[in-house]
């Protein structure tokens, strides 16, 4: 069994992200998907899995290989809540699930990386605070969060990760940025696999659109 760099992307798809924001996510996750495979390194590695949260908790891609995915359209409601905390439980039973641990006779799949994109902050505040314990108990080797446009609280997202960017604006222009940089990340480390823990953890420079939040 080949060892998987297996990906988490949870995607914001309240109601603020209707209309030219998901759009544009849309077009940034074809750009990613098609920037994954022209590197050998992350076709053969990286495995894609997609959530998304407003109201409810969708799955709409289960953890794929990169070879094998077909995108799902990403939509959202004109209104809905941002279950973050509710969406972060729902990729926790994912990693439970997904990861092959190594055994006395076999490795496991490699540490596991978290995506997590939001143009607000959690209005199920109780949920999000009790998972993020459990959220960092699974061993990520990475989790980055973007807070996009002016109405996300990175302060929120600080609480789960030190990687935390943030988007001015969030026209196709940004996102398309800021899922570039993503996808040097995912290639940077299917690259760096079996290198040192410090190689497999740090960031590759965020484009000038990124702000890194401190």
């Amino acid at each position: 069994m080949s060892r998987r760099l297996l990906t988490y992307l949870c995607i914001d798809t309240s109601g603020s992200m209707n209309g030219e924001p998901i759009v544009a996510v849309n077009a940034g996750l074809q750009a990613l998907l098609t920037s994954l495979r022209s590197n050998p390194y992350a076709l053969e590695s990286v495995h894609l899995s997609i959530t998304t949260f407003d109201s409810d908790i969708k799955e709409v891609l289960p953890m794929t290989s990169v070879a094998d995915v077909r995108l799902p359209e990403i939509t959202c409601p004109r209104s809905g809540a941002t279950l973050l905390g509710e969406a972060l439980e729902h990729i926790y039973a994912q990693v439970q699930r997904d990861v092959h641990k190594s055994t006395a006779t076999e490795k496991g799949d490699w540490k596991p990386i978290l995506v997590i994109l939001t143009d607000g902050k959690p209005t199920d505040t109780l949920a999000y605070t009790e998972v993020i314990p459990r959220i960092q108990s699974c061993g990520f080797a990475k989790i980055v969060a973007c807070a996009a446009g002016p109405k996300a609280d990175p302060g929120q997202l600080k609480r789960l990760t030190d990687h935390v960017v943030s988007l001015d604006t969030m026209d196709a222009a940004s996102f398309s940025k800021f899922f570039e940089w993503v996808s040097a990340t995912f290639s940077k480390d299917s690259q760096s696999l079996g290198a040192t823990r410090s190689a497999a953890t740090e960031l590759p420079p965020p484009p000038p659109e990124l702000n890194i939040v401190l």
